[in-house]
């Protein structure tokens, strides 16, 4: 089955490619903004160090970063998935470009991370993307990144977080945080990957998308195929974006709820599938009968 067939997006797709005032932060590695697949697509990039902007097109940051904008925001001609094209990417990089490949999942120092979502926020995106992991650190940087969300929770920025490829069972202090959209990677039946961590968090308030071999664009010109947690994270961030898109007076509780909690009951460790078509019902509901 197509990935966006899986989790019913193919319907909202058809409706929109996204409007340019819905901002969408994506927190990564540089992204290969030349590549042809972006044609016509809104990237800015928050200057800053690491570069936005890949200069080492076979470094792991810049592939990872690019294959993830691919499935966000490459044109609707594209090989990657393109969910949302006419969205406004905001590109706020924070791997850097030192070493060489393209299967690793990167990693984030918390601190650091707190300083991308808080610029991200003041550049005005709505929604940030979290394909990442990590890295082990002192309670101060759990405190500041902690902080971060709190900020985005109450600016109403909707945060959707990669739960990571360790297969534990176990969460981190971003999928623990109330406000934060968990995602768990499934195969092309909906079944939940291996590699994926659950917990409780995870189950209760995450989701389950597509993270199977997915095709996106490679940062070299030519497609590559990723799989894992990252490359479910944009999947349920371009539905968000499209719905937001669509229902422009609905707040981000109201938006949230209809993505993970309007069509679905919560008994376990692993999250119910996205359904954005289902998501999408919801709303025009909402505001049908306001």
């Amino acid at each position: 089955m197509n990935p966006l067939s899986l989790v019913n997006l193919t319907p909202l797709m058809d409706l929109t490619g996204g409007k340019p005032s819905l901002k969408i932060g994506l927190i990564d590695g540089p992204v290969a903004t030349n590549h042809s697949d972006f044609t016509g697509t809104p990237i800015h990039v928050i200057s800053g160090e690491p570069s936005g902007i890949c200069s080492r097109t076979n470094s792991i940051a810049c592939n990872h970063g690019t294959l993830v904008a691919g499935v966000l925001s490459a044109r609707r001609q594209s090989i990657a998935p393109a969910i949302c094209p006419d969205c406004t990417l905001i590109i706020r990089s924070i791997f850097s470009e030192t070493t060489l490949g393209n299967s690793h999942m990167p990693t984030a120092d918390p601190q650091q991370l707190a300083t991308a979502i808080l610029e991200s926020i003041k550049a005005g995106v709505r929604i940030v993307n979290l394909s990442l992991d990590l890295s082990p650190t002192s309670g101060i940087g759990q405190k500041t990144l902690d902080g971060a969300l709190d900020y985005a929770t109450q600016r109403g920025v909707i945060i959707i977080a990669a739960a990571g490829n360790q297969a534990t069972i176990g969460s981190s202090i971003i999928t623990r945080h109330p406000w934060v959209i968990p995602i768990v990677a499934c195969d092309l039946r909906g079944r939940p990957a291996g590699q994926s961590n659950l917990a409780s968090s995870i189950g209760k308030r995450g989701l389950r998308a597509p993270g199977d071999r997915i095709t996106s664009i490679g940062s070299n010109g030519s497609p590559l195929i990723f799989s894992g947690t990252s490359a479910a994270v944009p999947f349920v961030t371009g539905t968000t974006a499209l719905l937001w898109s669509q229902f422009p007076n609905a707040t981000a509780t109201q938006v949230r709820f209809a993505i993970t909690q309007a069509y679905t009951r919560r008994h376990s460790l692993v999250p119910p599938l996205l359904n954005a078509w289902a998501a999408f019902q919801f709303l025009k509901k909402e505001f049908e009968t306001q």
